[in-house]
């Protein structure tokens, strides 16, 4: 099964609820917490992703998108399929918290 990774910001509901989808489930992951104000560590992240919106998700090294694309993987019922190595996921849209 591939890891979980959640790049989040602190205060951010959307990753809250990311974070809460996935603990439901329960599955572990790995949090990564960025600070908008190491604008570095941000740009390094958008440059990997294409988002400036947060949270990030990957499941390996396989970006799943924001809480939106995480959420509706989990009403089709996917996330399982895709943490096992199934098909990719769509390309994230970049919704999310700013």
């Amino acid at each position: 099964m591939k890891s979980i990774t959640i790049y989040s910001l602190e205060n951010c509901p959307y990753c809250v609820k990311a974070k809460s989808l996935l603990r439901a489930k329960g599955l572990e992951y790995t949090e990564v917490k960025v600070d908008r104000s190491n604008s570095d560590q941000v740009q390094a992240l958008v440059k990997k992703t294409g988002m400036k919106t947060f949270p990030q998700i990957f499941f390996g090294d396989q970006l799943v998108g924001g809480y939106s694309e995480l959420d509706e993987l989990e009403r089709n019922g996917k996330v399982e399929q895709l943490l096992a190595g199934g098909e990719q996921p769509k390309k994230a849209s970049g919704c999310g918290c700013h």
